[in-house]
């Protein structure tokens, strides 16, 4: 078994669609111009496994540059792996090419970060949401196309009148609400959305959340959904996993991560997120991190978050730790049992989370004010008080 392979299950008894095990890109760093030779290689994803639950919602969350985007291009099969597999109901897409691939590709789509740059600004609206009955005509007969192109956009909340419109015409909030009409379009069992609100304003945020939500019950969908933001991944998660140069760090339960998490760089990530309550804010751990992330062309030896752990050891430099529940807590049927890559994992109640008596997978409508806060853990550099 893996290292990663033991902890990221989806809950008992769920089916899983979706299986990744050891997954890795390497994007090769050349030198010269003729001639090129190889001088190393960015580790953008390594040994990444999780499983997906039909039905289930999988947030990921990390720093920018983490190696997120990348796992969210593999699993659409937009890149191909250097290593690892990626299995749809049990068949390894990894493997597929041509016709076999573009079936397989049906049902996996991607909802794009940015609604700006990810619409062809010379088709229409129509075209855009249209365009996968092109690719699959047997999804739709031709004569019938424009009838559904107008009843995905009525899915997503917009006026079927707008069909002919161009994405120029469009807010940021209708242009990724566009996104994921296209994403719709061919009844998609998996949806992975990379980073789908971090373009939009805070209110926008929360209506294209709760859209999210809704579609998910009304088309059985299970998500993907990667973005930065804590606050608004806990608010659609079913489980989450944090990821630290190109390695999950931890995965677990929304309410294991966020009120329980035992991994040093979960709970570094945690406390960055603001505190709207004074009296709660005046008693809050910060936990500033010291140092730059490293670069993933020349990863750490050992744990790679030991370059910013204030649990360092030596021990933390010679051995990789595996993604699994720690042994302080198997068997004790709490909240902390749950995996974390740390050889010194230890529950911290780093700060309230808003929220936090919510039972595990009740899902609400949210508002603005529920996105305010979030994003990534404050560096300092070791000569800082």
């Amino acid at each position: 078994m893996t290292a990663e392979a033991s902890g990221p299950a989806p809950a008992p008894g769920a089916e899983p669609i979706l299986e990744v095990r050891d997954l890795a890109k390497l994007y090769p760093l050349t030198q010269g111009i003729v001639f090129k030779k190889k001088i190393g290689a960015v580790r953008a994803v390594d040994t990444v496994s999780f499983a997906l639950a039909r039905g289930e919602t999988l947030g990921i969350v990390g720093e920018s540059g983490c190696g997120k985007s990348t796992v969210a291009r593999l699993l659409v099969h937009l890149e191909r792996p250097t290593a690892g597999t990626v299995r749809f109901k049990g068949e390894d897409i990894t493997r597929l090419s041509g016709r076999a691939l573009k079936a397989v590709r049906r049902n996996i789509q991607m909802v794009f970060q940015d609604p700006y740059t990810s619409l062809n600004p010379r088709m229409t609206v129509g075209d855009i949401i249209g365009e996968p009955f092109e690719i699959h005509p047997e999804a739709a007969p031709k004569g019938d196309r424009r009838r559904r192109v107008q009843e995905l956009l009525d899915v997503v909340g917009l006026n079927p009148e707008y069909i002919n419109r161009y994405p120029h015409q469009f807010s940021g909030g209708q242009r990724q609400r566009i996104g994921i009409a296209r994403g719709l379009a061919l009844r998609p069992e998996i949806i992975v959305a990379d980073e789908p609100v971090s373009a939009l304003d805070v209110s926008v945020q929360a209506q294209v959340v709760n859209l999210l939500e809704r579609l998910q019950d009304e088309f059985d969908l299970s998500y993907i959904f990667i973005a930065h933001d804590l606050s608004v991944v806990r608010h659609i998660s079913d489980r989450v996993a944090v990821m630290y140069l190109g390695r999950f760090a931890e995965i677990g339960t929304d309410a294991q991560i966020y009120e329980h998490p035992t991994h040093p760089y979960t709970q570094a990530l945690l406390s960055a997120v603001p505190v709207p309550d004074p009296d709660a804010r005046a008693g809050r751990e910060r936990i500033l991190l010291s140092g730059d992330v490293p670069s993933p062309a020349n990863p750490p030896s050992g744990c790679r978050f030991r370059t910013r752990c204030w649990k360092a050891r030596e021990r933390c430099a010679l051995e990789v730790p595996l993604l699994a529940v720690p042994a302080v807590f198997r068997g004790t049927g709490t909240p902390a049992e749950h995996a974390s890559a740390c050889h010194f994992a230890e529950e911290r109640h780093v700060v309230p989370v808003p929220g936090a008596g919510e039972p595990h997978g009740a899902h609400k409508a949210v508002g603005p004010d529920d996105f305010r806060g979030g994003g990534e853990p404050p560096s300092r550099s070791p000569n800082d008080p």
